[in-house]
């Protein structure tokens, strides 16, 4: 809502971190939609308008947070607001991997490089998107690897286009994937799209939705001369996938 022509940025969408905060062990989540009533709120608005949820009894933020219309409060204004209304703030440090603070630049510059190992390391867990089963142009398929095609929010960043071993979740299981994210330069390119071949599995799924975890970068997308090549490379592909996820 703040920069509406900015570039794709979002690393997570609200059910992923739901799921997330109640995986780490929350008994319940409340949203709150940000929009530009939500933006223009003072900081004792803002305060007041967090109390509203639930009995506040300790808030946990970064040491730069600030909150409140023109980010008008901070962190001692916080610990103020909390002695007066009966809550505790505790401040979270950075925590910092390889000599550099954990951060979600760090995190999208990794992935935008296709270095999805280290943003692994980072987030401590595989980078995941996910998205609806589509109909593509059924080329997998004549070329002996049907995909699946996934339709993913435009405010989602993915990673550097390229040929990726991911594990794909769906309701019929969790099984290995050899995705291509690109624009399919054997066939003379066209929009980015994330297609996946599932290993060991058979089935129509369109409709369903599918969460993909980006595991290992095994190579660029690149033009072959003729579909039998890239048939070929496939082959090889599906066999690192199967290395790197085993």
């Amino acid at each position: 809502m703040l920069a509406p022509g900015a570039p794709a940025s979002a690393l997570s969408d609200v059910k992923e971190r739901v799921r997330l905060l109640r995986d780490a062990g929350a008994d319940a989540v409340v949203v709150f939609h940000f929009d530009d009533a939500f933006a223009k709120l003072s900081a004792d608005e803002f305060v007041d308008r967090i109390r509203s949820a639930c009995d506040i009894r300790r808030i946990v933020v970064g040491p730069d947070f600030h909150f409140g219309h023109r980010a008008e409060g901070d962190v001692e204004k916080l610990r103020e607001r909390g002695k007066r209304y009966g809550f505790a703030v505790d401040v979270v440090q950075p925590i910092e991997i390889d000599g550099a603070i954990v951060s979600s630049t760090r995190i999208r510059n990794l992935l935008l490089a296709g270095a999805v190992e280290p943003a692994t390391r980072l987030l401590g867990r595989p980078y995941a998107v996910r998205g609806q089963v589509v109909h593509g142009e059924r080329r997998g398929r004549s070329l002996g690897f049907p995909t699946i095609n996934l339709a993913l929010p435009r405010e989602r960043l993915l990673p550097r286009d390229g040929i990726y071993a991911m594990w794909a979740e769906m309701g019929e299981g969790r099984f290995k994937a050899a995705a291509s994210l690109g624009v399919r330069p054997t066939f003379g390119g066209g929009e980015r799209v994330l297609e996946a071949f599932l290993l060991d599995f058979s089935g129509e799924v369109y409709g369903e939705e599918v969460e993909g975890a980006f595991v290992k970068r095994l190579r660029d997308e690149i033009a072959f001369a003729s579909p039998a090549e890239l048939s070929a490379q496939i082959a090889k592909d599906v066999e690192e996938t199967r290395r790197a996820l085993a």
